[in-house]
This record gives C-alpha cells, sequence and structure tokens, in this order.
C-alpha cells in the first residue's frame, strides 16, 4: 500500500494522482473483447493510445484476432492462457455480462499480481458483487472504475481505456489543457470536453464514473487525485441524483459542478442509471445544497443570474458549465488554455420547415457538419424521398385514424372537416403528396385531370358500356374500366418522370417553381435512350394542348419548361406522357425533397392520375364523350379553364355548377373522403397492396388496389347514403316544394315533422308489442357516441352546418331534420332530442342539387340512388388513394390476412 494514501484517504488509492490515471505505459486486457460493443470500441482506443491493448479473452475464442490499424490484437481463453503466453498488462478492461463481471475481475487479479488498475464498463452490476469486486481489488492493491462507466481517458497522454470518451474520433474532444473531468454519464464525459473547448479550455483527465448503485472510484478519489496533479487547475463534476457519494467532500481546486436531475425526485423507479434513483436526503436539490455550502455561493448559477465564487459555482445546465467555469477561474486570476474554438448556438445540420414561412428568429440556417459527419449527411441528403420502416399493416394505417372520441378522421393528420374546406382536385394531390397544393399546382392538377377525362373510342368506355349495361352499381361499372389502366398503360409517363427525376434529383431544388438555370443538365449527355422517353419524331396535338393551358397558369415550372427547351434542341416534339410526368413531378417535388413521400410515389403519380381521371369519365356512358365534348361542354374549354370539381359536378348532375352548388358539392366529397383504415372500402384498397407485395413496390397494381376500393363498396357501404335521401323524398315529394335553397319556401316543416314523429312512435309502439325489437330506424337520427344528454349534437353536422350558414347556404331538407328531432322527443317517440348525424348532411345536400332535375323528371328515384352512390365513390377515392400509397410504402407482404388460429368455423 502507499503510506500516503492511507494517511490522507480513507480508502485504498494506489493512484496518488489524475496523471496517473492513464498513461501510455498501461498495458491492457480487454475482457469478451470480440463482444458487440468492445469489437467496435476497443480498436479506436488502442489506436488512440499508441497499441495500448496486449490482448484479449473470450472463452473459447483462443487463436481468433481482433484487426485493428496498428495491428492484430490476440484473443485467448482465459487471462492466465494470455499470461502464460508471454504478456504482461497492468490494466484490465471488463465487457463481461453483471452475472460473470465479479468471476473476472477475480481472474484477473489471481492470475496477474502486477494488476494495478479494472475499468468496469458493465450495467446493472449488484451491490453485492460490487462489494466483493471492491474487497478483492483492495486487498490486492488495485484501484477499479466504474461499473456502468465509459472508461477513463488522458488529454495530456493521448490515451483512452475502456468506453467510448470521445467516440470514433477521440482526438477532437479530448483537447489538452487544464481541466479535469470527472462524470456520472458516460456520454456527458464527452458533451463537457467539447462544449469546454468552445470558451478556451482543455482537459487533463476525464473519469467516466459510471452510475450504478456502487460506484467505485468515486467524487472522493476524484478530488484527493486532483490536489495531487500539477496540470489540473480546475475540475468540473457532472452528478445525479442518487447515493451520498458527494456528501462530504474536500474541494481544493475551484470546480463547477453540474447537478442535474430535479424531475427524478418523485419516481419511485430507476430511470435511466440504476444508482439515479434518489431517497429523501440525496436528491438533486440536496446536492445542489451539499456543493452551494462548498463553494459559498447561495444559488445557481445562470447567465442571467451569475453566482459564483473564486471555490466554484453550481448549474443545472451542462451548456452554462463553460461560461461559470470562466467567471470562477477569472476570480483566481487564470486565464483559459487556448483561444476559444467554435461556440455552443445552436448549428443545426439538418433542417426541414416542411414548407411554412418561418419568421427570422425562428429560420434557422443549416451549417455544414464538421468532418465525417458532413460526409455520411451528404449521402443521406442523396437519398431523394422518404423511406419508411415496413411492418404489418392489418387493421392500421399511417395515412388514417378516426378519433374514437368525436368520430372525426383525419387523413394526413387533416381532419375530413377541414378537408372539406378544399376541392376535390386539391384533396386528390394532398391524398398522394400530404400537401394541399397552392394556386398554381392546383392549376396543373385540373389540366392534368380533365385531360384524361374523355375517353372518346377508348376500350375503357367499352367496358364500363357493357357492365353498365349489364345492370351493375357504379361501383362495379367503374371496377370495369379502372381494371383496364394497367401499368402498361402509364408505361411511357413513368419512364419519362424517371428520366427527369434522374436529371434533377441532386440539383437541391427545393421548389419546383424556383428560378432555376438548368442550361448544364440541358448541356449534359443525356442518353439517346431517356430522350426517347421525353420526345418523340410526330406533333403531338393532345401534348400541345396541355402545354397551351399550362403556359397560361401565373408561373413556370422547371420540369415543363426543360423538356419543352430539350425538343426545341432535338428538334423533335414532346409526348402528352411527358408533359403529363413532368406535370406531376412539379406538383410532388416539394414533398419528395422534404421527405413526405417517397421516389416510388412520385414516380406513380401519372397512373393515379389517369385512375382518378376515369373514376369521373366512366361514371357517365360513353355517348357522353365526343372527340370535341365530355358530357356536352366544349372539351378545350374543360383543359384550360375548368376545374376538376366541376367536371365531376357535371358528370354526376348533367349541368355547370352554380357558385353555391360547387361550394356544397366540395363540402359533401370532403366529408366522404375516410371512416379510417378499418372502413370495408379501406381494407378492399389495403388488401389488394398487400396481396401483390409492397416489399416489391415495383410489382403492386395501382389500378388493382382501386378495384379493391371499388368492390369493397356497396349498397350497404356506399349505397346506403340513398336511404335518407328516400326517407326526405317521402316526405317532400308531393308539397309543392320548388327551390329546396330558397329559406322562404312557405312549407311547414313543423307540421311534417309533428305529423311523421306521431305515426313513428305508434308504429314503434306496435312493433314492441309485437316483439319486433328490430324495427326500422329513422336514417341520420342519432348515434351510437353521441348520445345520453338532454340535446345531443354530432360535432361534425354542426361543424358544416356552420360551414354552410357562413355562405349563406340553406338547405330545406336539413332544417327538416332538426324540427325532426325535436318533433320526436316532444311527442315521446325517443327519450331525448337525438343529434342529426353526419350522414344526413351528406344526403341533404345531394338531394338539394338534384331536387329539380327529380321534380322535372329528369332524373328517377333509381337515377338518385345511383347519383348518391357514386358521389360516395368519387369522394372515397381520395382516402383510398392515400391507404394504397400508404400500404405500398410501409405494409408488408399479405399482411392483410388473418391467422388461422383466428378464424372459427360456424356450423
Amino acid at each position: 500500500m502507499h503510506k500516503q494514501g492511507v494517511e490522507k484517504f480513507p480508502y485504498y488509492v494506489g493512484i496518488r494522482s489524475l496523471s496517473e490515471v492513464a498513461t501510455r505505459e498501461d498495458r491492457v486486457c480487454v475482457l469478451n473483447i470480440l463482444g458487440t460493443e468492445s469489437s467496435s470500441v476497443t480498436p479506436v482506443s488502442h489506436e488512440f493510445s499508441g497499441g495500448n491493448v496486449v490482448f484479449g479473452t473470450g472463452p473459447g475464442k483462443s487463436g481468433q484476432i481482433l484487426e485493428t490499424k496498428l495491428g492484430s490484437i490476440p484473443v485467448y481463453n482465459s487471462v492466465k492462457e494470455g499470461m502464460n503466453a508471454g504478456h504482461k498488462i497492468n490494466t484490465a478492461v471488463i465487457y463481461l455480462p453483471p452475472a460473470g463481471v465479479k468471476d473476472g475481475v477475480a481472474e484477473v487479479v489471481r492470475d496477474n499480481p502486477d494488476l494495478k488498475k479494472v475499468v468496469i464498463l458493465t450495467e446493472k452490476v449488484s451491490v453485492k458483487d460490487s462489494r466483493t469486486i471492491r474487497a478483492i481489488c483492495q486487498t490486492n492493491g488495485v484501484d477499479v472504475f466504474g461499473a456502468n462507466c465509459l472508461g477513463v481517458a488522458d488529454a495530456w497522454n493521448q490515451v483512452r481505456i475502456g468506453g467510448a470518451l470521445g467516440g470514433s474520433k477521440p482526438q477532437e474532444s479530448l483537447v489538452k489543457g487544464s481541466v479535469a473531468i470527472y462524470s456520472n454519464s458516460g456520454n456527458f464525459t464527452t458533451t463537457i470536453a467539447v462544449y469546454l473547448i468552445t470558451s478556451g479550455w482543455g482537459t487533463t483527465t476525464s473519469i467516466s464514473s459510471g452510475k450504478d448503485v456502487y460506484i467505485h472510484f468515486a467524487p472522493g478519489e476524484f478530488f484527493y487525485v486532483l490536489d495531487n496533479d500539477e496540470r489540473s487547475r480546475a475540475a468540473v463534476i457532472y452528478v445525479e441524483p442518487g447515493g451520498y457519494y458527494e456528501h462530504g467532500l474536500e474541494i481544493n481546486k475551484p470546480t463547477v459542478a453540474c447537478i442535474v436531475g430535479r424531475w427524478k425526485a418523485r419516481l419511485t423507479k430507476a430511470c435511466g442509471h440504476a444508482g439515479s434513483l434518489a431517497g429523501s436526503g440525496d436528491d438533486a436539490a440536496a446536492k445542489e445544497k451539499w456543493f452551494m455550502d462548498y463553494f459559498d455561493v447561495d444559488d445557481i448559477y445562470t447567465p442571467e443570474n451569475p453566482v459564483f465564487s473564486k471555490k466554484g459555482a453550481v448549474v443545472t445546465n451542462i451548456a452554462y458549465i463553460p461560461e461559470a467555469l470562466t467567471r470562477v477561474m477569472e476570480a483566481n486570476g487564470i486565464e483559459s488554455d487556448f483561444e476559444p474554438q467554435g461556440d455552443l448556438s445552436l448549428k443545426c445540420w439538418f433542417a426541414n420547415n416542411q414548407g411554412l414561412s418561418l419568421p427570422p428568429e425562428l429560420d434557422i440556417p443549416v451549417v455544414e457538419a464538421v468532418t465525417p459527419y458532413n460526409e455520411q449527411i451528404e449521402k443521406v441528403n442523396r437519398q431523394i424521398g422518404a423511406q419508411f420502416p415496413r411492418e404489418a399493416l392489418k387493421d392500421a394505417s399511417g395515412a388514417s385514424m378516426m378519433d374514437p372520441k368525436t368520430q372525426v378522421t383525419k387523413v394526413h393528420n387533416v381532419s375530413i372537416l377541414d378537408a372539406s374546406k378544399y376541392s376535390l382536385e386539391e384533396n386528390l394531390v394532398f391524398s398522394l403528396t400530404k400537401e394541399h397544393p397552392d394556386e398554381y399546382r392546383r392549376g396543373l392538377a385540373n389540366i392534368a385531370f380533365n385531360s384524361y377525362v374523355n375517353l372518346h373510342g377508348d376500350s375503357i368506355l367499352t367496358a364500363s358500356d357493357a357492365s353498365r349495361e349489364g345492370g351493375n352499381s357504379p361501383n362495379t361499372v367503374l371496377s370495369s374500366a379502372i381494371s383496364i389502366i394497367g401499368k402498361g398503360r402509364v408505361k411511357r409517363a413513368i419512364d419519362a418522370a424517371s428520366v427527369l427525376l434522374d436529371l434533377f434529383q441532386y440539383q437541391k431544388i427545393m421548389d419546383s417553381t424556383a428560378d432555376f438555370d438548368y442550361k448544364e443538365v440541358l448541356q449534359e449527355t443525356i442518353r439517346s435512350s431517356d430522350k426517347d422517353k421525353l420526345l418523340v419524331p410526330e406533333r403531338d396535338g393532345f401534348a400541345e394542348k396541355m402545354v397551351r393551358a399550362i403556359d397560361e397558369l401565373d408561373r413556370k415550372s422547371i420540369f415543363i419548361e426543360f423538356c419543352k427547351d430539350l425538343a426545341r434542341k432535338e428538334e423533335r416534339f414532346l409526348s402528352a406522357d411527358t408533359i403529363l410526368a413532368a406535370t406531376w413531378l412539379t406538383i410532388g417535388w416539394s414533398s419528395l425533397m422534404r421527405k413526405k413521400i417517397s421516389r416510388t410515389t412520385i414516380l406513380s403519380l401519372p397512373w393515379y392520375s389517369m385512375i382518378f381521371s376515369a373514376h369521373i369519365g366512366c361514371s357517365v356512358p360513353s355517348e357522353w364523350h365526343s372527340k370535341t365534348s365530355f358530357c356536352g361542354e366544349d372539351l378545350d374549354d374543360f383543359i384550360e379553364n375548368r376545374s376538376f370539381t366541376e367536371t365531376a359536378f357535371l358528370a354526376l348532375i348533367g349541368h355547370r355548377p352554380a357558385e353555391v352548388e360547387l361550394f356544397e358539392f366540395t363540402v359533401l366529397l370532403g366529408l366522404i373522403i375516410s371512416n379510417g383504415p378499418g372502413t370495408i372500402s379501406a381494407q378492399g384498397s389495403k388488401g389488394a397492396v398487400s396481396a401483390d407485395g409492397p416489399e416489391q413496390p415495383e410489382r403492386v397494381q395501382l389500378n388493382k388496389a382501386f378495384v379493391g376500393f371499388l368492390t369493397h363498396t356497396g349498397f350497404a357501404h356506399g349505397g346506403n347514403g340513398y336511404e335518407a335521401i328516400e326517407f326526405l323524398l317521402e316526405r317532400f315529394k308531393d308539397n309543392g316544394l320548388k327551390d329546396p335553397g330558397d329559406p322562404n319556401h312557405g312549407i311547414d316543416l313543423k307540421g311534417i315533422a309533428a305529423k311523421y314523429s306521431q305515426w313513428y312512435l305508434n308504429y314503434k309502439n306496435r312493433e314492441k308489442a309485437a316483439g319486433n325489437l328490430e324495427y326500422r330506424k329513422i336514417p341520420c337520427v342519432g348515434h351510437p357516441v353521441f348520445k345520453g344528454k338532454a340535446v345531443n349534437i354530432d360535432p361534425r353536422e354542426e361543424f358544416v352546418s356552420k360551414l354552410l350558414e357562413e355562405r349563406d347556404s340553406y338547405n330545406i331538407f336539413l332544417d327538416f331534420y332538426r324540427h325532426l328531432v325535436q318533433a320526436l322527443f316532444e311527442t315521446g317517440a325517443t327519450r331525448n332530442v337525438f343529434c342529426v348525424n353526419v350522414d344526413a348532411v351528406i344526403a341533404v345536400i345531394l338531394l338539394k342539387a338534384v331536387w329539380n332535375l327529380y321534380r322535372e323528371g329528369e332524373l328517377t328515384e333509381k337515377d338518385i340512388e345511383n347519383a348518391a352512390f357514386t358521389t360516395f365513390l368519387f369522394g372515397r377515392m381520395i382516402g383510398c388513394a392515400a391507404e394504397i400509397d400508404d400500404h405500398i410504402n410501409r405494409g408488408r407482404n399479405m399482411d392483410t390476412r388473418t391467422p388461422a388460429s383466428k378464424c372459427s368455423f360456424v356450423g
């Protein structure tokens, strides 16, 4: 034993000075050297320290080696085998599992009488074993560091023993200076060293003490060896709650103590390090008081309240350590070790404003990261688009969810109530790009959709006509048509999009309409095969119509303008497929660059676009399509001036919508978008993707996925919207109603409601008396969630009603429903005032739109039923598009199947 150590300190400390903690003379053996952590960390320590690891052990691994840049480190079955091979060591690093640490320490002490130091990296070594380890080592003159630590390091000696202090480049943080560091946190040991550099302070010795319940080389030992180290003029100690190791210290050099973990005061279970659970007297507040007493200060140091003394300062935020240390050292007349390097201001290596315009104080600029992180970030930045982790998506979705309390569904975190304020085309774009388009991109989407809605002479119309003539429902008719729009139909558009993406993906363009000089791209050697994918030898009149319409918009697309210039340069022509591809690349580009969508998604947008167009186009028979018109309206006018919402209304109702009709129709479609991933329609689309195998997304057939959606709608799901319309027709068809939007209609709504309510009460009583509890319910009255109050309200219906009122949009049918629920209560047919649910809003808006046609005999009740069903399909294709794209990007092959163990046989 060192006599002086025993006299001055109550425990054995063979190390008298911090300069002896980690030296170039130390020779190290690593137990479990080939373990996952050790095999990656040890080579860095070995190389930084000039080759200090002599050998390692691993039972059954004798003869193996660990490769390093300084040569191979041999591995033996045991310490004894390594010693017998002629190796000499004085230090052991322990990477064994907790149950094996005690025996490992005993082995290395027993088989090596020259051992002086043990560094234990293992976490959660039991207190019982730790006491045994301490007894073994103290008896044999061995100092112990840890457990649960990241080792020790010395910036003067350029040595690191055990653990990963300084990370993969320890020379960047272990900079020679005059400050010693002692930290319960391994990672913060390095962080503090880096922070000190920004104020001009380097380090001497850094000790990661660990924070198991039992700490071997505790603060008492640290401050003892600190006093004997002439290199160290000050210290920083990082302390967590739990334990009395910091109580009663003798601190003789300027010190900054960082005490953390006030939030742990009420914990009853360790959170983080095993030893960080505090009792009544060893929590963070108690430790703050201990150190304030040591330093003769009465408060915590902050930049706004800089309380310190010559002895030291107490901080609770590691960011304040450099400033506090500088102030303490100035009070002692001591200057920093070198000029400050860098600062602690926030330096973002990554930034993503998600397209939001932020004020300057929040719009933090991106700076280039230090080496090697800048190279790694550059590689990440070259990964264009989002990459989603795959998981089973049966009854799960990354696109939609329904709030069980409000019954409001969100798609891409936007509620369908808010989505109902956007047009059909805006919501279709949103379903795939996760952003509602601005006015320019909305214009592009309208041109893309409307350009392909007329299918004159196309076999798609032949198929839909045949299905319609066969007496099929609207979903079955559309399925017949959509199934034909396979990948072969859009191959040229997808190929063109792929070429454009390859040409521009690394140009750091965030806005596809920005002022960008693409001359260099134009002058690049573009493969002739790629030019053939973009250009055609003959003039394409369809493409020229699209370009004329696009040119009328208020901005220019980089990709469309590039294609036009390339065609001029090559003296060839653009195809409609290329224009469609460039259009959708323009629309989806910002979402791609901000990693909201994947490369797979943006390349598929032309395919989605054609399918959306066909949903509208094939909802009407072929005689409504001609070379120059659609539904009797000029085709050029459609492409140049119409919104896709207007087109859908025309196909459904047969005339151009008035402003109020367009608004109500927009709201109607928005409300239908989604009811979450559990709906039958969503399950159909997800199941179709799952069956194709989304793990190979290029094999998924989008058209088949939409057919899955369509075939999973029907008269009970989608077509059931007609029930409410039928109910309303019975109430109003003989009342002489002319204009359902006129509040001065002169019809006694209260009387109609009262008469029906009395009839319904009598009917209900008769059925119950006959033992029939499955009597007919009134459509759109009541809801299983919104019930039990004196007056019940469906918040979704309330939201839409207010939206309509703000636009002075009156609807007699909705007004009637409100009279009806009140009359049902007053007659005793219901116990309280039932809510009018949101399905009523859908029904009344549609009935209002078709009322005059019905009244004039131009539409039959069957026509209205088909219109209600078709309207549902128009709206629901938005939500199902989001589900399809989400499942392609996140799902797993066949993940929607039900395991046999969960299926049952019904006899």
